[in-house]
């Protein structure tokens, strides 16, 4: 099976980016941060806030997080319920990245992760997957842009669905978020080893896909 692992800062373009290669490649599409997303929202459910002042492995036991695949698209479900719908708020997004520092969250989601890339030719997005999820990847690139630029197109994408959004309470949540991705003890972001380093600052959607494409054919046909 061949694995294309796509890490980098929130607000990037990972998942864009990673949908439009899927379609291209026929690939299976994993966005791991849709599942760290379903664990943020359980636990804001449950009344939590991103201190997460509780014991995380007894909520996990009753917890259970599914990807299926609904057309040629993910739908992540959680306890049994699509919430796909539900998973993509700026405080959503704060709660994903609290527990993606937690090691019994990582471990409850690990295997998920793997057990696709061992059946399927995937790309997977996210934190972790070139260093921790799949070290053994056909391919690692890092996805990058500067904050003002991921911010800017997070609050294109929110304001395109109708949400009230804030532009500079995406840039501050977007600056705490990479400080707390980059500097947790576990899993910290950074380029995995061997990874192809990917700037989309400059790129409109178009030009990074294309980039994007001859970066994994190269890689791929090695």
């Amino acid at each position: 099976m061949i694995s294309i692992a796509l890490d980098g800062p929130a607000g990037a373009g990972k998942s864009t980016l990673a949908r439009a290669v899927a379609k291209e490649l026929s690939f299976i599409y994993v966005d791991t941060g849709a599942l760290y997303r379903a664990v943020g929202l359980k636990f804001s459910r449950l009344g939590y806030d991103t201190e997460l002042n509780c014991e995380i492995a007894p909520i996990l036991e009753n917890t259970k997080v599914d990807i299926r695949f609904i057309g040629d698209e993910q739908h992540v479900f959680l306890d049994g319920e699509d919430v796909n719908s539900l998973i993509r708020t700026p405080e959503i997004s704060m709660m994903a990245s609290a527990v993606s520092a937690k090691p019994d969250v990582r471990a409850f989601l690990l295997e998920l992760q793997r057990k696709l890339a061992r059946e399927h030719n995937v790309i997977m997005d996210g934190r972790d997957i070139g260093t921790v999820v799949l070290p053994d990847a056909t391919l690692k690139v890092f996805v990058t842009a500067t904050a003002e630029t991921r911010a800017n197109r997070r609050y294109k994408e929110l304001a395109d669905k109708g949400m009230t959004v804030s532009y500079d309470d995406i840039l501050s949540d977007i600056i705490k978020r990479d400080y707390n991705d980059t500097h947790r003890e576990v899993a910290p972001l950074k380029v995995a080893d061997g990874g192809i380093v990917f700037d989309t600052d400059n790129l409109n959607f178009e030009e990074a896909l294309k980039a994007l494409l001859d970066i994994i054919h190269r890689g791929v046909e090695k």
